[in-house]
């Protein structure tokens, strides 16, 4: 039995190694037991807090056991690769801020299976005749609750995990296997004290109470995976924000401890951080393919960036973009052309009500109408 443990631990340590030498930050190990938070999971769902995230509930039941993931699963090798680069750049008027995760050249989801594929190799060789699974963000996986049986965090306030060496700015990413490895110890502290940074910051109020997201007002939701109308009420709050948000991340005092990330992929291309907001709307959609196809911006498409453009320009009143706006106006998607009316309302200008007014009169789709009659409406 001590003969079989200490190899047990020697292959864990060699696992561990490997996915620190392919370029991931950390690496815990935990068994695949059922899924600790489910019982918190089930009331966030209950609330509606998953907003428009319907593959959420649809596979709740999966949540329930790695053994959803990979059948026979019983461990689990949690991983972190950080993405911090360089400083954000403030947005000026007619610019946009994206989330920094989303700055450089590739999306991380190819980034991290390049790495797990690798990881996997190397894990097969250790434990011939066993099966493992590599998962990035997509598998019905509670990846913030096994990071912490795996000893790499706590859940801070603002739902993210936080590490004490290395802050949150890193994806999460997980190994399962089917097979015993050397399990490290839980993190069963918090860190986060009577800091409240992150739940003061948040521009959209979106934690309910510590520890709770109301997906439905987070600027990241809205931005990327709400394929409607943003809530009015809801946009002022965007700011700058077209892609993303990192503002409880950046005002949360761990974040000092975080590490710029050694690989290129993380690095800002040109006009990404901040990005020009006229300039994407002057992509078509072979453009905006080319330009984004690669790299996160992509998961919104050409529709959802204009609009989150839309909204950034409407809350700066950046005058110079009414006629960008206008024709934006003329586009095919509707939830462009009901964010451009609304931007053109908060501007005001001449030319941009005299452009409502024409629109007003040849709209055909309900809800564009609606955005339309409010703005006229709003001008007295």
């Amino acid at each position: 039995m001590g003969h079989k443990m200490t190899e047990i631990g020697v292959i864990t340590r060699n696992l561990k190694q490997s996915a620190l030498d392919l370029g991931f930050s950390q690496a815990g190990v935990c068994p695949a037991v059922a899924a600790p938070g489910m019982d918190h999971f089930q009331e966030w769902l209950d609330r509606g807090y998953a907003g428009e995230m319907h593959y959420l509930p649809e596979r709740r039941d999966a949540y329930e056991s790695p053994s959803s993931v990979l059948n026979g699963a019983r461990s689990i090798m949690m991983l972190t690769l950080g993405y911090d680069s360089v400083a954000p750049v403030t947005a000026h008027d007619g610019q946009g801020q994206i989330s920094r995760y989303a700055w450089g050249e590739s999306d991380y989801h190819d980034v991290i299976h390049t790495k797990l594929k690798s990881l996997r190799k190397t894990a097969q060789g250790l434990l011939p005749g066993h099966q493992c699974r590599g998962v990035v963000d997509t598998a019905p996986l509670l990846e913030r609750d096994y990071a912490r049986l795996a000893g790499l965090g706590w859940q801070g306030k603002n739902t993210l995990l936080l590490s004490p060496t290395d802050g949150s700015l890193f994806f999460l990413a997980a190994l399962i296997l089917d097979a015993e490895l050397e399990y490290d110890e839980p993190f069963l502290r918090e860190h986060c004290g009577t800091c409240t940074a992150c739940l003061d910051a948040c521009p959209t109020q979106a934690f309910p109470e510590p520890g709770v997201l109301d997906a439905r007002r987070c600027i990241s939701y809205l931005t990327i995976e709400l394929r409607t109308p943003i809530p009015t009420e809801l946009r002022k709050g965007m700011g700058s924000w077209v892609f993303g948000c990192d503002v409880c991340q950046n005002v949360c005092p761990w974040q000092s401890k975080s590490k710029p990330s050694q690989e290129g992929w993380t690095q800002p291309l040109e006009n990404s951080n901040p990005v020009a907001l006229v300039e994407l709307f002057e992509l078509d959609e072979e453009g905006f393919r080319t330009r984004f196809r690669k790299t996160a911006l992509w998961r919104t498409r050409r529709a959802g960036i204009l609009r989150n453009a839309s909204i950034v320009l409407g809350n700066q009143k950046f005058t110079p973009a009414v006629k960008t706006l206008i024709q934006a106006m003329s586009v095919e998607e509707p939830i462009v052309r009901g964010a451009a009316a609304w931007a053109l309302g908060e501007m005001g200008t001449g030319p941009a009500i005299q452009a409502l007014k024409l629109a007003y009169d040849t709209e055909k789709d309900e809800c564009v109408h609606t955005e339309i009659a409010r703005a006229l409406r709003d001008q007295g």
